[in-house]
């Protein structure tokens, strides 16, 4: 299985529509992320938890390539698309179920992280990033924010940033910074207690 949160495709087109011209590469550039992901781990299944769409006519912008190499992706195994806030129904025409959220035996994965505990829930939305100080200048990065019970994945998407895992969002999840910033390096993770990070 590879479950993947906040794709946020077409997000460069939602912008251009509202007057700020980004380069319109993003949902090329995420599936191509993406398809090295898939090569790599050969998943029989493939989650995406929400904000897979930046808005809700994403689905329909998505040019002719894009929606090919998506229908690529999917051949061969399953692939379930969970609501988001950004993306709260189901989409026509891009393969794949919806689902609000999936329960697989102890873990529950949904796009909402819930507030106070919830074991074995895997979640998105708040696009966590840590900065950590080394050899004296500051390095963000975008991270899995978890602890024994739960985890918050990094966005996946080419056009996404990162909330800072000291912000009060999180806390409100973990209820303390007892918890662990896992930040993506080029070819491994570095876990940081989150008390440690910068602000």
């Amino acid at each position: 299985m590879l479950a993947v949160a906040d794709l946020h495709f077409e997000k460069g087109s939602s912008f251009a529509a509202r007057g700020m011209l980004l380069p319109p590469y993003d949902t090329a550039a995420t599936l191509a992320a993406l398809g090295r992901a898939v090569a790599r781990y050969r998943p029989q299944l493939v989650i995406a938890l929400g904000d897979s769409f930046h808005d809700t006519g994403g689905p329909a912008r998505l040019g002719a390539d894009d929606r090919a190499a998506l229908r690529d992706l999917q051949r061969g195994r399953d692939w379930i698309w969970v609501a988001g806030n950004h993306d709260p129904d189901p989409a026509k025409d891009i393969g794949g179920v919806f689902a609000r959220s999936v329960a697989l035996g102890p873990l529950t994965f949904r796009h909402e992280p819930t507030c106070g505990a919830a074991d074995g829930e895997i979640a998105g939305h708040l696009h966590p990033s840590a900065c950590v100080s080394q050899r004296g200048r500051a390095v963000t990065r975008k991270c899995f924010a978890a602890d024994d019970r739960r985890m918050i994945m990094p966005a996946f998407g080419a056009y996404t940033g990162g909330l800072n895992i000291r912000d009060r969002a999180f806390l409100k999840v973990f209820g303390a910074l007892a918890f662990t910033a896992h930040l993506i390096g080029e070819r491994r993770l570095y876990a940081f207690a989150a008390a440690r990070c910068l602000g």
